[in-house]
């Protein structure tokens, strides 16, 4: 099991980031425990875009109550989408939380709406586009 590197220099760790990059699943190779956290230093500030399942259950919470890491910027949740505020890291002022789409940049979001409009405008036309079972739109017509 590929294990976080708890010091390392700069060369040390662009290699294992490629290293890790290169798997698709890297929520199973991969989890970050309350151990691996409490290793962090006061002022670490712990960022995860990449999935909820890399650091283990309840983990992060605790770290943060505990002050190590000192600070968290998260777009991934454990369940999602988190709705009512229920998640325990929206409680918590050390924490930036946001909907997992903090990738998103102004022109990929006018890209995806453009796409969306059209797809819903094909539609209603009765010509639809983009069609992943096109077989079912032919059955209920």
């Amino acid at each position: 099991m590929i294990r976080p590197a708890v010091e390392a220099d700069v060369p040390e760790l662009v290699a294992m980031i490629r290293e890790l990059a290169e798997f698709e699943h890297l929520s199973d190779q991969v989890k970050i425990t309350a151990a691996d956290l409490a290793r962090m230093q006061p002022s670490a500030l712990l960022v995860n875009t990449s999935r909820a399942g890399v650091i283990e259950p309840g983990a992060l919470e605790a770290a943060l109550a505990a002050g190590r890491p000192g600070l968290a910027a998260v777009d991934v949740y454990d369940v999602e989408p988190v709705v009512g505020g229920a998640h325990p890291l929206l409680a918590l002022d050390n924490v930036v939380c946001t909907p997992h789409l903090g990738y998103v940049t102004r022109e990929e979001w006018e890209l995806q709406f453009s796409d969306i409009f059209d797809q819903v405008n094909a539609f209603a036309a009765g010509a639809p586009i983009h069609m992943v079972n096109p077989e079912v739109h032919d059955r209920v017509r």
